[in-house]
């Protein structure tokens, strides 16, 4: 280990500013973040306008999901094969080339096609742009280059939908992927400009070993079934589908099957011994909850505003947007203090200030909030996330060799994205349980012998023939108004379940900071 620490301190420079690097390489992960979630509120006018059903439209979404989760962790094998700077351009230009396709596909089978290519390019740019920055930056200065990182990741799911619904409304869903284009191609020139491979992966370049067949069959198998039990399950109603169980099953043998053969082999694909160091596991699995609370959180409120609130999706937008600007504000500063403190501290508060957020949303929600408190409820949300997304990542890395940097990374993506996967399906399926669940209760209240209920069901009544409606109608429009009353109450309360069980979990991993090592001091992080 310490041999292999001694690499970078041989005078390896990147040639250009460090920050400059840092820009040029977020400027395409960004904008593939940002496509994980910008199709979705498009989704209607795809099915329109290729003449398909809803739910056909949807494997335009669960494409991209199958094939993106398949190219991560192998990130780091491809970019040791053929260089890291050669696969990372290799990726810009497939995502570039294969949104204008996906812009101009004449049917839905092309454009799941070409989804399919773009989910492959996207996979591993952020794998790449995380090892490039391990690479560029100085130990002591990881936290500020994860900074630059995250705010891509944690902004690009919070304004994609809003950026989607606007681009449909006034344009057209083509739009959607021809904004990639202008940006892979500035780009692409500026990364063949300015980011350079260090020598100790033209080393191990030179040392090709050979392909793990076996590996990558078992990933792409494992990972692309879950994929698609994720993203269908709520959809075919889980378990009780032929279809989601023999994905499961399938998934679940091919990932066990993938996991001793990995540790078996000579030349695995993916180095899921890096697993075996106590921090790099702790932080996978905190920076797998962060995905869960980041996309669950991110897709929570803009429904609730929207479906029972009646907001539209820029209304929507606007009141996730402070919370954008918070994050934006507090990135810069987590970066420049976590390499002055111990890190593990500040994960532990991130993870606790996003709890409380969480558990004060629960407790506040209601179909009576104005915007202010809509908006509040992000911006106590967004306080939390900025405190975690470095912190987890500076560690993740600290006590890894720097030659296995993109396997690492590719590993920790993965982490990320599973957890927004798994948190998007809990999201869904819980709140059209709940919801069923609660109506059930609140019904048993709706009859002439609850007396609350035959008092309101009276006052609506009245009300109504006083406006002029006849007595006949008034009591049918009576009883209308009362059971959209019940389901509003019952999606409510759908909602701040799922706000409370997002808290728990959150707060859950406070006290698993402190199974993590601390990282090296400054002095010692520095090159």
């Amino acid at each position: 280990m310490s041999q292999a620490r001694a690499v970078p301190d041989e005078g390896w420079h990147p040639g250009h500013n460090p920050i400059l690097i840092a820009l040029t390489v977020t400027m395409a992960t960004f904008m593939e973040v940002l496509d994980t979630s910008i199709a979705n509120v498009s989704l209607p006018h795809m099915a329109g306008n290729l003449s398909v059903s809803q739910s056909q439209s949807t494997w335009v979404l669960t494409a991209y999901l199958v094939s993106n989760a398949v190219i991560l962790p192998i990130s780091g094998w491809i970019s040791n094969r053929i260089g890291r700077k050669r696969f990372y351009m290799s990726c810009v230009a497939l995502f570039t080339i294969s949104s204008f396709l996906c812009g101009i596909a004449p049917n839905l089978g092309s454009l799941i096609f070409f989804r399919v290519l773009q989910g492959i390019g996207g996979g591993g740019l952020g794998p790449s742009e995380q090892s490039i920055l391990a690479d560029t930056f100085p130990r002591a200065k990881h936290g500020m280059a994860f900074a630059i990182y995250g705010m891509a990741v944690v902004l690009a799911p919070a304004i994609g939908p809003t950026l989607g619904g606007y681009i449909t409304d006034n344009y057209s869903w083509r739009w959607i992927f021809f904004i990639n284009v202008p940006v892979g191609i500035l780009s692409m020139i500026l990364t063949n400009r300015m980011v350079v491979d260090p020598p100790w992966l033209a080393q191990r370049k030179s040392n090709a070993v050979p392909i793990d067949i076996a590996g990558l069959t078992l990933i792409a198998v494992g990972l692309g079934s879950l994929e698609v039990v994720l993203d269908k399950g709520q959809e075919e109603d889980w378990f009780h589908s032929p279809f989601i169980s023999g994905f499961a099953v399938l998934s679940a043998v091919a990932l066990v099957a993938l996991l001793f053969w990995e540790l078996k082999t000579k030349h695995p694909i993916i180095d899921v011994r890096l697993f075996k160091d106590r921090t790099f596991a702790v932080a996978n699995g905190m920076m797998f909850v962060l995905g869960i609370a980041l996309f669950a959180s991110t897709l929570v409120l803009p429904q609730f505003t929207q479906l029972l609130l009646g907001y539209s999706a820029q209304q929507a937008g606007m009141a996730l947007s402070p919370g954008a600007v918070l994050v934006i504000l507090l990135m810069p500063f987590v970066g420049r203090i976590v390499s002055k403190t111990d890190a593990r501290k500040m994960i532990a508060f991130g993870f606790f200030s996003l709890s409380m957020a969480m558990f004060y949303m629960a407790h506040r929600l209601s179909l009576g909030i104005d915007f202010k408190h809509a908006t509040l409820f992000r911006v106590y949300q967004a306080f939390g996330l900025a405190f975690l997304f470095v912190p987890i990542n500076t560690l993740s890395f600290s006590s890894v060799p720097p030659e296995k940097s993109n396997a690492a990374a590719g590993l920790i993506n993965l982490s990320r994205n599973m957890g927004g996967d798994v948190g998007i399906a809990l999201v869904t399926t819980l709140l059209a349980r709940r919801a069923q669940v609660h109506q059930s209760e609140l019904t048993t209240h709706t009859t002439l012998f609850d007396a609350p209920f035959r008092d309101r069901l009276a006052g609506i009544t009245a009300a109504l023939q006083a406006a002029g409606t006849s007595a006949a109608d008034a009591s049918l429009k009576a009883y209308r108004a009362m059971y959209s009353m019940v389901l509003g109450q019952a999606q409510t309360l759908a909602y701040i379940d799922v706000m409370f069980i997002l808290a728990c979990g959150t707060m859950l991993m406070v006290p698993l900071t402190y199974f993590m090592k601390r990282a090296r001091g400054p002095a010692a992080m520095g090159h």
